[in-house]
Order: structure tokens, then sequence, then C-alpha cells
């Protein structure tokens, strides 16, 4: 990995406000996973590749990334992105609407990040779970979104991103079969780790 294209692309995505993973929230998973080496990952929102690149130094040598992202002109800036760093033969990035391509994979995966349409998370939460290996990691950013989530915010514009990252948050503390824990880190990080079945 490029590590000076990598601070460019940080710099580029900050000025153009697009959001990306806090520096914050990539101690608490650079601590997570330190010494682990994964062979696949599952990123659900590629915006321009910053953090597939970033996650690409947890992977063994043969280890893939796979990545959605919907938006044309993302996928485009993230395809540059991921060349500049040089970790084209590790990431790759399936172009369309997360929604409809997870149900067409059949992967299992290490890590499962999730970091798009907040109003999706329970939706991604129930694909994630059907390609996570066991002791398998879920990570889903964002989750107290601007705080509002353990609030008692209730206002019509973010209503429905509120009351699903909260059932997101509950089918996850819920699940016999994850072992979560929330983060207050940048804007929140859920850490659902997959116990092994009995």
């Amino acid at each position: 990995m490029n590590r000076k294209e990598l601070e460019k692309i940080k710099e580029k995505a900050l000025e153009d406000h697009i959001p990306i993973i806090m520096d914050e929230t990539l101690e608490v998973i650079d601590e997570l996973l330190e010494g682990k080496k994964l062979n696949r990952i599952l990123e659900i929102g590629t915006a321009v590749g910053y953090s597939a690149i970033c996650f690409s130094k947890y992977l063994e040598d043969d280890g893939m990334i796979d990545t959605i992202e919907r938006d044309p002109d993302r996928v485009k800036e993230a395809r540059k992105n991921i060349k500049k760093a040089e970790v084209e033969q590790q990431i790759q990035i399936y172009e369309g609407d997360a929604v409809e391509i997870l149900p067409t994979l059949n992967q299992t995966y290490d890590l499962v990040f999730i970091d798009a349409a907040k109003g999706k998370y329970p939706f991604f939460l129930m694909q994630a779970k059907r390609m996570l290996k066991e002791k398998g990691i879920i990570l889903a950013d964002n989750i107290l979104y601007k705080g509002y989530v353990l609030s008692d915010y209730n206002k019509h514009k973010q209503r429905t991103a509120v009351r699903n990252l909260r059932e997101y948050i509950k089918e996850t503390t819920e699940d016999p079969e994850l072992d979560t824990k929330i983060v207050e880190v940048g804007d929140g990080l859920a850490i659902s780790k997959k116990i092994n079945s009995k």
C-alpha cells in the first residue's frame, strides 16, 4: 500500500466533504484486528475507496476486499484512488445498490464493514450474518448518528434512519450468536463478533 497516496486521498476527501472513516475509529479497529490476517473482507459503502484501502493492510497475501457503491462518480474516483494506492489487485468494486447486490453474493467473510444508507442497516446486518465466517466480525460505522440514536430524537427528517439504527443495535445486542459492544468513537461504532455455534 502506498501510504503517501493514502494521505492525499484522505485530504482530498475531507476537502470535498466526502464522509470517510475517522482516524479515531480506525485506531479502535486497529486494536481490534491487531495481529490478525484476514482472507476476505466485505465493505458496504465504498465512497472514494479510502476505508477499503485502509483495510487492505489486514489482508493475507492472497486476500480480497469486496466493496459495494452505488454512486457512479464515487465508483470512478474509488477506482482511481485504489490504483494510486497500489492495492487494485486486492480490492474489487461492485457498482450498484447494496440491497440488490448483497443477496447475489455467496462468499464467506472474516469481516464485514457497514457504512452506507443508515435506514438499511437492519437489512445489511441480515445479509452480513448470512455470509459471516465463524469468529467473524461485523463493524457498523456511524451507529450513533450524531447522537440522535441515544437521544429522544423524533424529528421527521431523519426518523427512519434513527429508528433503523436503533433496531440494528437491538438486534445485534440481543442476538445469541453475536457478542456486540457499542464504542462511542467517531460517530459511534458497533462491533459484533460471531460466537462459535455450539
